[in-house]
């Protein structure tokens, strides 16, 4: 096994409705699924966003499009209006979940070499 991490799997959009942000992760190719289902779990993600976070996290499948949506609540500081945070639509959860590092086997070739 070989870690990397998974922006090498998928891609992620985040977005925002008051305090809640989410975190749309979604495998370039579907085969590729099973690692995101398998790997980016609530824990991970809670303990990632840590601090950012201050309220629940959860995860939703989507198998059919090889994705995973989290929601997480009490994450922008109150929301765009009232907070005083840097990202208050919560724009960059997307990019920070990326860096998540995941295992694949020796021989797994990214799909950008495929």
């Amino acid at each position: 096994m070989k870690t990397i991490s998974l922006r090498e799997v998928a891609h992620a959009r985040s977005g925002d409705k008051g305090d809640t942000s989410n975190v749309g992760v979604i495998a370039y190719d579907e085969a590729d699924y099973p690692i995101l289902r398998d790997q980016v779990t609530v824990a991970r993600v809670a303990a990632l966003y840590g601090d950012l976070v201050r309220g629940e996290v959860q995860r939703f499948e989507l198998p059919n499009i090889g994705a995973l949506n989290f929601v997480l609540r009490q994450a922008l500081a109150g929301g765009v209006t009232t907070s005083l945070a840097l990202d208050p639509h919560g724009k960059t959860r997307s990019s920070l979940v990326l860096d998540l590092p995941v295992d694949v086997p020796d021989e797994y070739v990214p799909p950008r070499l495929r």
